[in-house]
């Protein structure tokens, strides 16, 4: 496992370092400048501007001042936010978004797994049709939609919850939720749809014919193989939460990467656009990582090679 851990740990740097060179080059090619305004700067500040960023060099000097920087972890400073770079930046925003995808992210693995464990469990019944409505629905309905719709009713209406900001714990409640439950729907499909698919097997067919109750069989074996498929979206799934959904941070006022990467993008924040891309991509490369390390501890026949 130690050999295909380190191997693993290789690959992720041309992974990475293929994420930085795309997506530099992307931001240099689309037209505008991070200092292109309605009124003008003066040219002489401008130039002073750019020569302070390196931004009057050629475009491979660039490229080349950015990976060097990069091998020292310096992700270089943020135009738009004078005085701090972009590690400051991440480092002050990630752990929100962390907090924020993890709660959320739990809120998916609940709600999700336990509604299609019961579907599958009880297929084609009342309790089955009205959860894969919800769930068909929790994945049409956008996340902003969703978010709005929690905040009129809960804030507006109800005025239980917060409608925004990052205050103690109930401020995590509505975002979590708006977050989480178009993952939870998904989860929760394919979880029955596995759950379904193992009951018609060999082995399941041998468990019932030694006496074995549906309730042993479900836990004790079906179970325990249809939860790879949901395992094996956990990776990017955690990435994605982790990392927040800018739509939601934005709509709930969340001070996490998705409201300065916005920002970042209507500026053109050309180090901030890489940096927050770089750690979607490490979180991403992380995530998938821990899954198939996890794999041999759910299914003993899965060799790590």
């Amino acid at each position: 496992m130690l050999v295909y851990f380190l191997r693993r740990i290789l690959w992720a740097i041309p992974v990475l370092w293929l994420v930085a060179t795309i997506t530099f080059f992307i931001m240099h090619v689309v037209p505008g400048g991070p200092f292109d305004r309605e009124k003008k700067l003066p040219p002489e500040i401008q130039a002073n501007i750019e020569a302070k960023y390196h931004l009057d060099e050629p475009i491979l000097i660039q490229y080349s001042l950015y990976l060097k920087g990069l091998l020292k972890g310096d992700l270089g400073p943020s135009y738009k936010y004078v005085g701090r770079t972009v590690n400051d930046v991440i480092s002050d925003t990630l752990p929100v978004s962390i907090q924020l995808g993890l709660v959320a992210l739990l809120i998916a693995l609940i709600v999700g797994l336990i509604t299609g464990i019961t579907s599958g469990a009880f297929a084609n019944t009342i309790w089955d049709r009205m959860s894969m409505f919800f769930a068909t629905a929790g994945i049409s309905i956008p996340s902003f939609v969703l978010g709005a719709l929690l905040i009129l009713i809960f804030s507006h209406y109800l005025k239980l919850l917060p409608p925004a900001l990052w205050e103690n714990a109930r401020s995590v409640i509505l975002p979590a939720c708006a977050l989480g439950l178009a993952p939870a729907a998904y989860i929760a499909r394919l979880i029955r749809a596995s759950i379904l698919e193992e009951k018609h097997q060999d082995y399941v067919r041998t468990a019932r014919a030694k006496g074995f109750s549906e309730m042993m069989i479900l836990l004790r074996h079906v179970l325990k193989n249809a939860i790879a498929p949901v395992v094996t979206i956990i990776g990017p799934l955690t990435a994605t939460l982790v990392t927040g959904s800018f739509v939601v941070e934005f709509i709930f006022s969340v001070p996490g990467m998705g409201q300065f990467f916005i920002t970042a993008v209507t500026n053109r924040d050309y180090p901030l656009i890489m940096g927050v891309t770089l750690v979607y991509a490490a979180l991403i490369v992380l995530a998938n990582l821990l899954v198939d390390l996890l794999y041999p501890l759910i299914d003993p026949r899965i060799k790590l090679e």
